[in-house]
């Protein structure tokens, strides 16, 4: 009988690729917030402690649905975001860059929370990648 030798498997930290966070740039937050909030009920309240002004989006589903936010505008450009969860943004913006795609804004911590990456797709489409990281500074 011979005797088989299991190699130890490396454990990776999977997570999977869901849309978790949405941001809605405005012009005029106060017109947004009235048009969403009647469109579809959301709850949008300023959200405290950021360094600029945001509002947090509470769209009232569970904890498998995204919540968002809502800013002023940044640029002509600037479009509605959608953050997916990632193990790691530094691995996610490797991958971006081999793919062909392009970091707009470089990895930035959000305290007590994580970490995210704004990338562009190789159609120019934006999007972020959200790493959660309660050790975030």
């Amino acid at each position: 009988m011979s005797a088989k030798t299991k190699s130890k498997s490396i454990q990776r930290k999977t997570v999977p690729a869901s849309i978790v966070w949405f941001d809605i740039p405005a012009d005029n937050v106060d017109r947004a917030r009235v048009f969403y909030s009647k469109l579809f009920g959301w709850k949008i309240k300023k959200f405290p402690g950021m360094n600029m002004p945001y509002w947090h989006v509470d769209t009232g589903g569970g904890d498998q649905t995204p919540d968002g936010g809502m800013m002023l505008r940044q640029s002509p450009q600037h479009t509605i975001t959608n953050y997916v969860t990632v193990a790691s943004v530094d691995a996610a913006e490797a991958k971006v860059r081999k793919l062909g795609g392009k970091i707009v804004v470089p990895k930035s911590p959000v305290p007590k929370m994580g970490y995210f990456a704004v990338c562009n797709d190789t159609e120019g489409n934006v999007f972020a990648v959200w790493e959660r990281n309660e050790n975030a500074a």
